[in-house]
């Protein structure tokens, strides 16, 4: 059975230190003139957050008892916290936090930004959507990305819609469903996004392959690993693999690095 005792103490006094960080006027209390207390009382929050002032007593002193999610995002409500405050209050009570929802609007920063172009491998920077937000030189020159315009650099839609990156991936007819079937992860985690809706909306006007595909609901592992590339006629094998630069902003940056050849003893 899992207990409070060893994040009691963190948990007390991160209940405490917020609650007292927050002045009555900011929850829409009267500010009164003989306050006991800094910040709110435990009265105060227990009935902003719906519960008793025993039970909510106990769970600030730390004690094992149980919680369900909806009071968690009440009290993190009441308690003005961000998503960070909010994921820490979560995981203090030993309960899993539940999945932010995905965003797919987002600025690539300066210094992702730089890294990438310091990489000497193809590099380049997605987000939920797919959305190319930034590429380096050896990635345009690989899959050419920067002779489209900026609101159509979409690695799905160009995955369906470009010649040129359709010749480039070897065997596209096994790759491009396993990519897709990548991509519905993030799908799964944006669908409330209209623009990750309506990128799947005209790819399926526009490409009878990805509608086929995608109205069978596969599901695959991340794809990682190595896929080849057709390079000056002749398939060549890349290593590829995604690593998570901004997890709120669900930006990973996505490098592409020619296989080496082991050599034989």
């Amino acid at each position: 059975m899992r207990t409070l005792e060893r994040t009691r103490p963190d948990l007390a006094d991160f209940l405490r230190t917020h609650r007292e960080r927050l002045s009555p006027a900011e929850v829409g209390l009267p500010s009164g003139n003989r306050r006991r207390t800094p910040g709110l009382s435990r009265e105060e929050v227990a009935a902003l957050a719906g519960v008793g002032l025993t039970w909510y007593t106990w769970l600030e002193q730390g004690r094992d008892i149980g919680v369900s999610a909806s009071f968690l995002d009440n009290l993190a409500r009441v308690l003005k916290l961000d998503a960070a405050q909010r994921r820490h209050l979560y995981l203090l009570a030993h309960e899993r936090p539940p999945a932010e929802p995905g965003k797919t609007w987002c600025v690539l920063p300066p210094l992702v930004r730089r890294l990438m172009h310091d990489l000497p491998h193809p590099a380049f920077v997605l987000n939920l959507r797919w959305d190319i937000l930034g590429f380096n030189a050896p990635a345009d020159t690989l899959f050419g990305f920067g002779k489209h315009a900026p609101e159509r650099r979409n690695l799905l839609w160009l995955l369906f819609t470009d010649p040129l990156l359709h010749q480039r991936v070897d065997a596209w007819e096994e790759q491009a469903p396993l990519m897709l079937s990548s991509f519905r992860h993030d799908f799964t985690r944006g669908t409330q996004e209209a623009d990750i809706r309506e990128l799947v909306n005209k790819l399926e006007r526009v490409s009878p392959e990805f509608k086929h595909w995608w109205r069978q609901h596969d599901v695959h592992a991340s794809c990682n690993g190595v896929r080849k590339l057709v390079i000056d006629g002749q398939p060549t094998p890349f290593e590829h693999t995604s690593l998570t630069v901004d997890e709120d902003r669900h930006l990973r940056l996505v490098v592409y690095a020619q296989q080496q050849l082991k050599l034989s003893d």
